[in-house]
């Protein structure tokens, strides 16, 4: 049975408290930077780390994961809402109810158990998008690191030229900045990862604005924030706006599920104890569905702080709790603090934080190991770009399938032949031959028989009835790796054994899975056939070759 806080216990309470305390002084400035990227005010960002966060923590099974706004999800909510042109407090409308559809779907995913949905989010295609939406967010955050201003809801290359077209009005005071917080962040880590960077760099430069009066000299801060706890509410939105937002939920809800099943998983298996992926569909869902009734955005999983809190021994959701009572606080006293941020720190911290994401070391993997997936991922990374992140997910998902309906029309047949006469026992089309009994040729087939392969298995059977000629008695099919048959498989099969029979060819059948006996007769498939198990004349000469083949392969 599932216990909130499994794990916590009175040996380690005192570093998941502390650990709490990390985690908040990482979370609040980096969801400050989502929150701009998603083109929400900072409160958005904050909201997230309460309700949403306490939901979460009460009802995932993961003992690590955090939940939080991350950089890809921001990034795709504001080019999605952008999109549909929306503006003004349509806006954070939109992106709330865009949270509760993204937690409903999350919902009936882990109600039908439909995670295994996430697996075609294959890892090009998850490196390919991911690196674009970062490579979006650094261009934007480069832009306000020079202090320069970029129109809201442009394309990646239209920013880009207007990014170098106003390469000569860089603001000196925002370019010092950002230099000297990316010099703290990028050393300060190599010398004390545990140290919260981020915060010092906010801290630093907050201070630094305020007291040699930055904000009159051109350098941009975050402004007022409002101050007080999220107010539970309804987005007040027509049907067709909610409907207009379907897509981009279910892209969202796609993403979250591939990333946090994987990320829930592998902590688990890493420091030893078990998950429940449903379950934690389920409290991704919650949390999105609090995020949209609190005011904020999209909720997923995020690798960076998760691994943080691994990296502290964190094994519990405790830091979590943590994380919600101090940014409440935070928000209930302390956002005049928060005004005098600079944006320059701000970009600088996202830009640090986003880096990783552009798949560099990824993609160089991918290069090494399959030249097409890597194309995918490829394709995703500039479609993103090019197309936008929903048209750019959408043709990926296009590639993937493309690529398996490629592994699996052209499927492994192993072929066996023997003769009487050895000279006999060679066939051109045969993948590996061996000596079983005269005028029996054994055909593997190591793939489920549907209506993309199954003309190659027929035409493979009549290919060699055709070159024997009058010396082929029998073919056996070995059906030990045919998992199922579908209506056109088994018509491009029942026409190998017509064609078969009328040269004189007997067919039968060996080692079939008890379920798939069951499809063959259901598609009228034995009739005429013999089953191996019946004829003892050739089951031990069968049996040696076939484990004779699977031994050398």
């Amino acid at each position: 049975m599932y216990r909130p806080l499994s794990g916590l216990n009175r040996h380690n309470i005192t570093r998941e408290l502390l650990s709490g305390v990390t985690l908040l002084a990482i979370s609040v400035p980096l969801n400050i930077g989502y929150a701009q990227i998603a083109g929400l005010p900072a409160t958005a960002g904050l909201y997230a780390l309460v309700i949403p966060t306490i939901v979460y923590a009460l009802t995932v099974s993961s003992r690590q994961v955090v939940a939080s706004p991350d950089a890809a999800a921001a990034a795709l909510v504001f080019s999605s809402l952008m999109g549909l042109q929306v503006g003004g407090d349509n806006f954070a409308a939109m992106a709330a109810a865009q949270a509760i559809l993204s937690g409903l779907m999350l919902w009936a995913a882990s109600a039908l158990k439909l995670g295994f949905l996430a697996n075609f989010l294959s890892k090009p295609i998850l490196v390919g998008f991911v690196g674009g939406l970062a490579l979006e967010i650094l261009l934007s955050q480069v832009a306000k690191m020079l202090g320069i201003k970029l129109e809201p809801g442009e394309e990646f290359f239209e920013n880009l030229v207007a990014l170098f077209a106003n390469l000569g009005s860089v603001d000196p005071w925002s370019l010092g900045m950002s230099a000297g917080a990316l010099a703290i962040l990028l050393v300060g880590k190599k010398l004390a990862s545990v140290v919260p960077w981020a915060l010092v760099v906010l801290v630093l430069t907050t201070l630094v604005t305020a007291l040699w009066g930055l904000e009159a000299r051109g350098v941009a801060v975050l402004g007022e924030v409002t101050s007080g706890p999220p107010v539970l509410e309804v987005p007040r939105l027509d049907l067709a706006t909610w409907l207009a937002l379907i897509p981009s939920a279910l892209a969202l809800t796609l993403i979250t599920t591939a990333e946090g099943l994987l990320v829930s998983r592998s902590y688990a298996e890493k420091n030893h104890y078990t998950t429940s992926p449903n379950r934690d569909l389920f409290a991704f869902g919650a949390a999105n569905v609090a995020a949209g009734f609190s005011g904020s955005f999209a909720v997923g999983s995020s690798t960076s702080r998760t691994a943080a809190m691994d990296q502290l021994r964190s094994r519990t959701q405790l830091p979590s709790l943590v994380l919600a009572a101090g940014t409440l606080l935070l928000l209930l006293f302390g956002t005049a603090l928060l005004a005098q941020i600079p944006s320059p720190a701000i970009g600088a911290v996202v830009a640090v934080a986003v880096f990783g994401l552009l798949g560099v070391g990824e993609f160089r993997v991918l290069w090494a190991q399959s030249k097409f997936e890597f194309g995918i991922g490829a394709t995703c990374f500039a479609a993103v770009l090019v197309l936008g992140p929903l048209s750019g997910l959408f043709l990926a998902f296009v590639l993937a399938l493309v690529n398996l309906a490629r592994r699996a029309a052209a499927p492994p047949v192993d072929i066996l032949i023997a003769s009487a006469d050895p000279e006999d026992s060679l066939l051109s089309s045969a993948s590996s031959v061996q000596e079983t009994a005269p005028g029996i040729v054994v055909v593997r087939f190591a793939a489920p028989l549907f209506f993309a392969n199954g003309n190659v298995l027929a035409t493979r059977l009549n290919n060699i009835a055709s070159e024997l000629g009058g010396r082929l008695r029998t073919i056996v099919l070995d059906m030990e790796a045919v998992t199922d048959v579908d209506v056109t498989g088994a018509e491009a099969l029942r026409g190998a054994i017509n064609t078969l029979g009328e040269n004189g060819v007997a067919l039968a059948y060996t080692r079939v899975r008890p379920e798939l006996r069951d499809r063959l007769a259901q598609f009228e498939l034995t009739e005429g056939v013999t089953q191996l198990a019946t004829n003892r004349a050739a089951l031990a000469a069968l049996t040696s070759a076939t484990d004779g083949l699977i031994n050398n392969q």
